[in-house]
């Protein structure tokens, strides 16, 4: 099991798992975040949430020095100290939210398909979908190269949207309240990756890794790390790892940053788990 004090790097997922669901509430993480922070461990968010969403809650969480990933991993933000890499600010996975929302007007048109997206939403739209505030929800509507969908169409449509997108390099990636649409190949997991290789660059050590999450779109952030925590969802939705991650995933009991906090302590050395519990 790793250490605090060992080379680690910790990619974590929002809502319903560093985020409560409904609440957005995240202090039954806070020792968690306050002793990782004490071991200079990065805590990079991954999330479907856009950069200017993530830019706050990054703040709020005590995040700064840390890069996250958005949008589903169309996305990296990289923190100021990362000013001389190649790719500062910002590094795209994924083809532009112009170009995305223009073709899924067409295929709308042309195959009579029946979902909603954000760009075709109101700020107060969102606000009422998500339970956000409405500036929380104008950030949720600033996006780069995904946009979130919701599908009330038939299984049978929703194959056949999901074939047309493949066609034109697209893909549909499942989040916990929307479908979300970008490039294909575009994962958690693959910027989760590509975040790692940057790191073992600088620090000329491979990192290990640990994930967390609690969503099917989860899936390959938590197949692309050393271990995984599968957060229990709220709403239900049942996640399975290859067989490969057998002993290196833990299935947790509790939901949102208290099933977050109930993963970080499995795979944390006994002593280790006393000081977190002992602040």
């Amino acid at each position: 099991m790793p250490e605090l004090s060992d080379n680690m790097l910790i990619f974590s997922d929002l809502d319903g798992s560093l985020l409560d669901h409904d609440t957005y509430d995240w202090q039954p993480a806070a020792p968690w975040l306050r002793r990782l922070k004490q071991h200079a461990i990065p805590v990079i968010i991954t999330t479907s949430k856009t950069v200017c969403e993530t830019t706050l809650i990054r703040r709020e969480l005590g995040l700064e020095h840390c890069p996250f990933i958005a949008e589903n991993g169309a996305s990296i933000a990289l923190p100021e100290h990362w000013h001389t890499h190649a790719d500062y600010p910002c590094k795209l996975f994924s083809t532009g939210y112009v170009e995305i929302c223009a073709l899924l007007e067409r295929l709308r048109l042309e195959h009579h398909f029946n979902f909603i997206g954000f760009a075709t939403l109101t700020d107060s739209d969102v606000a009422t979908l998500t339970g956000l505030p409405l500036a929380d929800a104008k950030r949720a509507r600033l996006r780069q190269a995904s946009e979130p969908l919701l599908w009330h169409d038939d299984d049978a449509a929703l194959q056949h949207f999901i074939h047309q997108l493949d066609r034109h390099g697209l893909a549909l990636t499942q989040g916990g309240r929307f479908y979300h649409m970008m490039g294909k190949n575009i994962s958690k997991g693959r910027a989760a990756r590509w975040l790692g290789l940057q790191y073992q660059h600088v620090t000329e050590t491979i990192p290990i890794t640990l994930s967390l999450g609690d969503g099917p779109n989860d899936v390959a952030l938590l197949q692309s790390t050393d271990y995984a925590v599968v957060i229990k969802s709220q709403s239900q939705q049942h996640i399975t790892l290859d067989d490969s991650y057998t002993g290196k995933a833990y299935f947790t009991h509790d939901t949102g940053p208290t099933g977050w906090s109930e993963g970080l302590d499995h795979f944390i050395s006994i002593n280790n788990k006393r000081e977190v519990c002992d602040e």
